[in-house]
């Protein structure tokens, strides 16, 4: 029997209880008063107006990775996967000195992003150099081997926070590039490895699942990182992601 099926709190009939201590937790740590709740706010609403997928991450992990950032002092981040940009508005609005290059493969999820971070006044083009992030349109295996190049070349700072939320087949390629880029004693975290449990069944051979797999047994034996598989809860169910610092 796969592991999955004997989760109580499988994902098809998920615990009441985490999306209500999601929501309780939210409004006390993170209420509507911040300066940053309406960019939120809009950012998700609009996403689901355009059709995106319901990919985010939660609210408490967003901003878990915006105060990681922040005391970490991170000045520069990458991010693996735009989706509409709420990750990104996370980021960027809790760290007012931070900026973010963030990744995005498929074209209308490019364009809700723009959209949402030029909302926010977050977004960096020409008609706004002053924005602190740039979203970078194209497949990501070409773009990180661009930005790393240019990284090794001087032309880019290197980043001290990557956030890999894309497709799980290539989670370990996407690591091993993000490592190249970055200063000492960073953070690269990998989204949803966990996979409702998934993780540990090695009788599942979903190609998802198995680059999640990949990149957990990998980053375990790689010297030079020390990670941990942290499980999740929230309005989003049940997941977690792989947290690697790398020396």
């Amino acid at each position: 029997m796969p592991l999955r099926n004997r989760n109580i709190w499988h994902a098809s009939t998920p615990n009441p209880s985490w999306a209500a201590v999601e929501a309780f937790a939210q409004h006390h740590t993170h209420p509507a008063t911040r300066p940053n709740t309406a960019a939120l706010t809009s950012t998700a609403r609009h996403s689901r107006a355009a059709g995106l997928p319901d990919y985010a991450v939660s609210p408490s992990q967003g901003k878990f990775l915006a105060l990681h950032c922040r005391t970490a002092g991170v000045t520069h981040a990458l991010e693996v996967g735009t989706l509409g940009g709420y990750a990104a508005v996370w980021l960027a609005s809790e760290n007012p000195g931070l900026k973010l290059v963030t990744i995005e493969r498929d074209p209308h999820h490019a364009a809700v992003a723009r959209e949402n971070l030029a909302a926010a006044g977050l977004l960096k083009g020409a008609s706004s150099p002053e924005g602190r992030v740039e979203v970078v349109e194209g497949a990501a295996l070409e773009v990180l081997s661009r930005l790393r190049e240019e990284v090794q070349a001087g032309k880019r700072e290197r980043f001290g926070f990557v956030f890999i939320d894309a497709d799980k087949v290539n989670n370990w390629r996407y690591f091993q590039l993000a490592r190249d880029m970055l200063r000492p004693n960073s953070v690269i975290c990998v989204d949803n490895v966990v996979r409702e449990g998934d993780l540990a069944d090695l009788q599942n051979d979903d190609p998802y699942v198995e680059g999640c797999r990949e990149v957990v047994e990998k980053a375990g034996r790689e010297p030079g990182i020390d990670a941990v598989v942290v499980q999740t809860v929230s309005d989003k169910s049940y997941d977690g992601w792989l947290w690697a610092v790398v020396s």
